[in-house]
């Protein structure tokens, strides 16, 4: 793989020779080429010079000049491959990124100057302007060739890239454009022949003279070894000249610099989590597939460094310590390299020395431990095209072990393609000619049929990726005629064995649907295959019909914005009105349909999801005439009938990959030419068959909102994503049939059989509602009611799995059935039970339902809309009655102007309190009932809410505390007599001493019955002493003597100062009873004499009270 040698060794010649100063004259336009440049042309391409001289003892000069001459590369199409990225780089980098266009820059600039071609050395200046400020820069650049490719190149810039240079594209475009403007001299060694010892001898001084700093040592270390008899320099015959071209046993290629390729890969896989690094690394990909269609060796030799550098990634050996897998960006450029590699090890032209080097590199790899698996479980022994294929019989179990086989490395398919060769005979009649047909050949003995009945090529016997890896190769090695006639081979079988599946389908059709489930006949998919057959098969189809303007420029880089891809009926050669446009959208949809079960592993699964997407692009860039269309209505037929051959069949495999995404462009695409059969492609595309095993028709499943297969099915990662396209698909055919009730009723029944995800069903609810109520149009009533219906079913599934989207949910369905008009809205509210909670039905449906807005929206007469209050009271107050904690209060505020609603509400408020309604909401609706002007009704509440309460002695900050205080507040301002009623509830529910003088301190600050809602006589303020508020003053007495004590009992020295504070408050409690300052001398020498031990505690007692 060592580049070739840019010098070798040479003779010198006997003596000068006649010479040709006209040789390279310019020849006149229009007369036919010379013999000699025509000879020339032929040598200069496929012999080395050094063989010309070893053939021939004389070479003339004119002639020689003429070999030189025309050794120069004369396509500029290969200095882009070598100068150029493999992809459409950003808007505005073009001079900074790309050295082609750069080096093209500099020519048309006429920055190249003193060319010289000495032999097969280029060499030249090139000047290139300097940034702002800084001065103009020369570079000189030298270039060797041989056999029209470029074997190395040097340039003062001292470039380290992938590419050559701009300098280096500058010189070699300047010699292709103006080859007869730069100055030809033979190989230095002719010139050397033609002097004398004196002119050889000035020679040799006047280049030292000019150079002697740089070549001085070594011109006198050459003088030595020659003037030494013995040495080896005068041993060789000849001596070496640089512009003389390689010699017989040098590598003829171009000039790749391998040591910049590894330092760039590995970099780039270095920096692997960056978007930009796969980008570049894809490029390179691009690059060897670029080589190879020039059927250029560097393209195995670039691979081959690429996959050095791949397999010593160190992340890999990371991953398989840790047993985690590659990231996606990783394993899509594993796949990639793979699949090149199977191109490489298949080419139609390569030696087989060449293919033995390969397939041995690749063995040495594939039994490496860090070397990636391939996943998704397809097989390397699949089956092989055939003219029939039967049912496979069998439960499905067996059919996915058949399916899943063993493991393989990703380099496997490569190996695999070592056995596979280009000999046969029917294979290259294939290849040969677009009209090989029975006619010219018989069977010749084989078993297999070699034509179809219309008398067109097929070809058997090998698994479908196999055969279209085939076409992809020969397209990828500059094949494509061939590529395209196998390609047509193979539709040409495919449509066979298509007819022979539908006429087995038809004889057990009877059989398969009494059964109610079939198995697999595909044991792995062709979409999301890792050879990709269906996209290569197809890519080689469009290629050959796409329009390109004739003034394409052949460099990738070079061009303005991607142009819009243009696509033509080109006829097939032997088949008559056929065409490769309609063949490849033929071929897609019979990958696109084909039933297959889904492959293991997230990337293969993910995988089948991305090139299912990637086909679907292409055809999309297609434009449908006439002629495709009917492709189209065939196809979809077909797949209709297809039975468990198609996954548009009317029986599935239970772990079939959807059809939603193909069905979406196909209904997309056939409804304006035939409605019918878009719809009932589509509906029957709705199925998601391992949803419908898991549950049956109406069985909700457990966790609705989350994807209901998550946690049960593990093995379907992707299964998040198969429903949103499913919800799509759906979508389109809701928004499609707006006006039409047959097929909207259609499409309903077909989403609430099919989709099981209640979040995606609120999503289509809206997106229907959406779609029914334009803003410039009048509402489709019939739309606007299934997207009501879908939003009741949401409801009835989420009923019981209470999450954050509720609220929005039922909110939407209120408006959406206030558009449909009052009698959907009564009907919802008619029918909470089975559509809300309580709750959500008295809080959101009730009062949104009767907002301002909704009746202005609903212009109702007075009648209605008494009707829709008297519904919604109605719904209030049963949902009262089922809810009363959480539903009384919102029931009671919607029954306000009707005074019997609001007397059943209240009704249902006490007889929930003996029920057992808590005392917090009792006091919630007692405060309401004050703030509605009844403040006996909530007295009468704080009454059943205390005897409820109770606060224990050191609950001081009980969440109830400000509630006590206000019905404390409430009783005092109706009078004496609900004073008295309040005060034995007081002292059995309130323990806590503080809160009782608290309460005591505030009913003696002014008479009962003088607040804002008393109706009696002022009167004087209550006396502590006297009745009813004795009692309360000798219960917070005793309160705070059996508080003290408790806190006495496990007091420490820190709370010393919080207890002789306690102790201040009892003393203004006790001083309110005339005998108040006995008692309460009394209490402290009980506390002296029982807590004595304390010291500390009773010095502080004794300071602070005597």
């Amino acid at each position: 793989m060592d580049p070739p040698a840019a010098k070798r060794s040479r003779g010198c010649p006997a003596g000068p020779e006649e010479r040709n100063a006209g040789a390279g004259a310019v020849r006149c336009r229009g007369r036919p080429e010379a013999l000699l440049d025509l000879s020339a042309k032929r040598v200069a391409e496929n012999w080395a010079f050094e063989q010309v001289e070893e053939r021939f003892s004389r070479v003339p000069e004119p002639v020689q000049k003429r070999i030189v001459f025309w050794s120069f590369p004369r396509s500029e199409r290969e200095i882009c491959m070598y100068s150029s990225l493999g992809y459409q780089p950003p808007e505005g980098e073009h001079d900074t990124r790309v050295p082609f266009t750069r080096g093209l820059h500099l020519l048309q600039s006429g920055a190249v100057d003193r060319v010289l071609q000495v032999g097969f050395h280029l060499s030249g200046n090139v000047r290139e302007p300097g940034g702002p400020g800084e001065p103009e820069r020369l570079y000189h650049v030298s270039i060797s060739f041989d056999r029209c490719k470029i074997t190395s190149v040097t340039c003062g810039c001292d470039n380290r890239d992938l590419f050559y240079c701009a300098h280096v594209v500058a010189l070699s475009l300047h010699r292709i454009r103006h080859a007869h403007q730069v100055e030809l001299r033979l190989p230095i060694s002719e010139t050397l022949s033609q002097m004398n010892r004196d002119q050889l001898q000035k020679f040799v001084q006047y280049l030292i003279s000019a150079h002697h700093t740089e070549v001085l040592p070594t011109a006198q270390r050459l003088a030595d070894e020659i003037l030494l008899l013995g040495s080896e320099i005068n041993l060789v015959h000849g001596a070496p000249d640089p512009t003389a071209g390689a010699g017989i046993e040098d590598a003829n290629c171009w000039h790749l610099d391998e040591e910049q390729i590894q330092e760039q890969v590995k970099q780039l896989l270095s920096n692997g989590g960056y978007y930009g690094a796969s980008q570049q690394l894809r490029s390179m990909f691009c690059k060897v597939r670029e080589m190879l269609r020039m059927r250029d060796s560097n393209g195995a030799r670039m691979l081959i460094l690429m996959t050095e550098q791949f397999l010593q990634d160190p992340r890999l050996a990371l991953w398989r310590q840790q047993g985690a897998g590659m990231t996606d960006k990783c394993r899509q450029l594993w796949d990639e390299l793979g699949a090149l590699w199977v191109c490489v090890i298949l080419s139609p032209h390569c030696r087989p020395e060449e293919r033995t080097s390969w397939l041995q590199l690749l063995s040495k790899w594939d039994k490496l431990d860090v070397c990636p698996l391939e996943e998704g479980n397809y097989s390397f022994d699949g089956p092989s095209l055939q003219p029939t294929a039967a049912l496979i019989p069998g439960p499905e179990e067996e059919v996915m072990a058949m399916a899943a086989g063993s493991r393989h490395t990703v380099f496997g398919r490569a190996l695999q393609a070592g056995s596979l060769h280009w000999s046969d005979d029917h294979l290259q009649r294939i290849l040969a000619s677009d009209s090989y047909s029975p006619n010219l050949t018989g069977n010749g003995g084989s078993d297999k049929p070699t034509f179809d009945p219309q008398g067109r090529p097929l070809w058997l016997g090998e698994p479908f990726p196999t055969t279209c890896a085939r076409v992809d190769t020969l397209r990828a090695h500059g094949y494509p005629r061939q590529a395209l006639r196998l390609a047509s081979a193979i539709v040409n079988t495919l449509r066979l064995q298509q007819r022979h599946q539908l006429q087995i389908y038809k004889q057990q059709k009877k059989e398969l649907l009494q059964k109610g489930s079939t198995c697999i006949t595909n044991m792995e998919g062709w979409v999301g295959h890792p050879l990709d057959p269906i996209g290569c098969l197809c890519r080689a189809l469009l290629e050959a019909c796409r329009l390109e303007e004739e003034t394409l420029a052949i460099y990738p880089d070079s061009g303005p914005e991607k142009r819009k891809v243009a696509y033509q009926h080109v006829p097939v050669p032997g088949s008559p009105g056929e065409s490769y446009l309609a063949m490849a959208l033929e071929v897609a949809l019979l990958g696109l349909g084909q039933q297959r079960a889904l492959p293991e592993g997230l990337y293969a699964q993910d995988k089948v999801v991305r090139n299912e997407e990637q086909l679907l692009a292409l055809l999309e860039e297609v434009e449908l005439d006439e002629r495709l269309v009917q492709v189209l209505r065939k196809q979809a037929g077909q797949l209709l009938e297809g039975g468990p051959f198609s996954g548009f069949g009317e029986v599935l495999f239970r772990e079939s990959v959807p059809m939603h995404t193909c069905a979406r462009y196909l209904f997309t695409a056939l409804l304006p030419h035939d409605p019918d059969l878009a719809y009932r492609l589509a509906l029957r595309a709705m199925r998601l068959p391992v949803l419908e095993t898991a549950f049956p028709a109406g069985e909700p499943p457990s966790n609705p909102l989350d994807s209901i297969m998550s946690n049960r099915f593990p093995r379907w990662f992707i299964l998040g994503h198969l429903e949103t396209r499913q919800c799509e698909l759906a979508s389109a055919m809701l928004t499609a049939a707006k006006g039409d009730p047959k097929w909207l009723h259609a499409v309903l029944g077909s989403i609430q059989q099919n989709i099981h995800s209640p979040a995606l069903l609120f999503k289509l609810a809206q997106d229907a509602c959406k779609t029914a109520t334009p803003a410039s149009a009048p509402p489709d009533t019939t739309l606007l009611g299934i997207a009501l219906e879908l939003g009741l079913q949401v409801m009835r599934m989420t009923l019981n799995t209470m999450t954050w989207r509720r609220r929005e949910m039922v909110r939407w369905l209120v408006s959406c059935a206030t558009e449909i008009g009052p009698q959907a809205l009564m009907n919802i509210m008619q029918n909470w039970y089975s559509l809300f909670t309580p709750v959500e039905a008295a809080t959101i449906v009730a009062v949104t339902g009767t907002t301002h807005a909704t009746l202005l929206r609903l212009q109702l007469d007075a009648a209605r809309r008494e009707e829709l209050w008297a519904c919604a009271r109605t719904l209030a107050l049963q949902c009262a009655m089922k809810d009363p904690q959480n539903c009384a209060l919102p029931a009671l505020t919607l029954c306000e102007k009707n005074q019997a609603a609001f007397e059943a509400a209240y009704q249902i408020v006490l007889d929930a309190a003996a029920g057992g309604l808590g005392h917090a909401h009792l006091f919630t609706v007692a405060r309401y009932m004050e703030h509605r002007g009844l403040p006996l009704r909530a007295y009468k509440l704080a009454t059943l809410a205390l005897a409820q309460l109770s606060i224990a002695f050191n609950q001081d900050s009980h969440p109830a505390v400000n509630d006590v205080l206000w019905a404390c507040s409430l009783s005092h301002s109706l009078g004496r007599h609900e004073l008295s009623a309040i005060v034995p509830l007081i002292i059995r529910s309130i323990h806590c001493a503080p809160m009782l003088s608290d309460i005591l301190r505030r009913w003696t600050l002014s008479a009962p019955g003088l607040g804002p809602l008393g109706a009696r006589r002022a009167a004087k303020p209550l006396g502590a002493d006297r009745a009813p508020l004795c009692q309360l003053l000798d219960a917070a007495v005793a309160a705070y003597i059996t508080t003290s004590h408790s806190r006495l009992t496990h007091i420490s020295p820190r709370h010393y100062s919080d207890f002789i504070e306690f102790l201040g408050k009892a003393r203004e409690t006790f001083l309110l009873a005339p005998d108040g300052h006995l008692q309460f001398a009394q209490f402290l020498e009980n506390l002296k004499q029982t807590y004595k031990g304390k010291k500390k505690l009773m010095l502080l007692v004794r300071e602070r009270f005597g």
